[in-house]
């Protein structure tokens, strides 16, 4: 059997994965605090048929060898943290984050990190998400407030209708030194690995935590222009490696055919 069949249909499966990844990248271009992600391979074992460096009869060395090549796999499909655009919604409950940090999130017992600001009241007056995931620490809006103040440093103070403060709090933000190697959950949520490292507390605008703007969204990172790109290459790709199986079939062909 043609090697080539063989590796030309690693290079389909791996084309196949790399529109699978742009293709959830652009289906969340409107998610507020996605980020993309990029699929990312290397080449296969490689065939010695001819060693370079070897000696021949006459002393001297052979100064290239013959490797035949396997094909391609994928190692990982990366996750890009770069900031996103900001939307003005003038919500006092949304908020942004400027630079590096996540927020903490009770998802029904366990700890999430999410960079959705998209923040909400509950029945209760609780600063939830839209999954009803509350923000972590616990802050309960009174009946009686009027405004919801959130500062750049993480403070947050409920006023009523004379201006005074009915409730207080500071929002924390969390960094990792690996974000990379978040696991996402879904509905915009990242929880610890191995990889990523533990969270790291800290307060808006310290110590190279990003800070919190109140009344805005940051939107996902996607460049609709650059997955566009990277979706004709691999389709290109991906058409290519076709063409590559058949070229082998018909060679396959000829040789079973001259025999008749």
């Amino acid at each position: 059997m043609m090697r080539s069949l063989w590796t030309s249909a690693t290079g389909m499966i791996a084309q196949q994965l790399n529109i699978d990844v742009i293709s959830n990248n652009l289906a969340n271009v409107n998610t507020t605090g996605f980020k993309k992600s990029r699929a990312e391979f290397e080449d296969l074992l490689y065939q010695d048929q001819k060693i370079a460096g070897t000696e021949t009869e006459g002393g001297r060395r052979i100064p290239t060898g013959i490797q035949v090549g396997m094909g391609v796999r994928p190692t990982t499909v990366h996750k890009f943290f770069s900031q996103g655009d900001y939307q003005n919604t003038e919500n006092p409950l949304d908020m942004a984050i400027e630079g590096d940090g996540f927020f903490l999130v009770d998802a029904n017992g366990e700890e999430a990190y999410t960079r959705a600001g998209a923040f909400k009241l509950d029945n209760e007056g609780t600063i939830v998400t839209a999954n009803g995931y509350t923000l972590q620490p616990e802050f309960t809006v009174p009946a009686e407030t009027v405004n919801v103040v959130i500062t750049q440093d993480g403070a947050i103070t409920a006023l009523d209708k004379n201006g005074d403060e009915l409730a207080a709090a500071n929002i924390p933000l969390y960094t990792f030194v690996n974000p990379a190697g978040l696991k996402a959950t879904g509905r915009n949520l990242f929880v610890p690995t191995e990889a990523s490292g533990d969270a790291v507390e800290g307060t808006p605008g310290e110590n190279n935590v990003g800070t919190i703007s109140q009344g805005f969204l940051e939107m996902s990172n996607v460049e609709i222009v650059d997955e566009m790109v990277n979706m004709i290459v691999g389709q290109r790709a991906y058409e290519i490696n076709s063409k590559a199986i058949q070229t082998s079939d018909s060679m396959l062909q000829t040789a079973t055919n001259l025999k008749r």
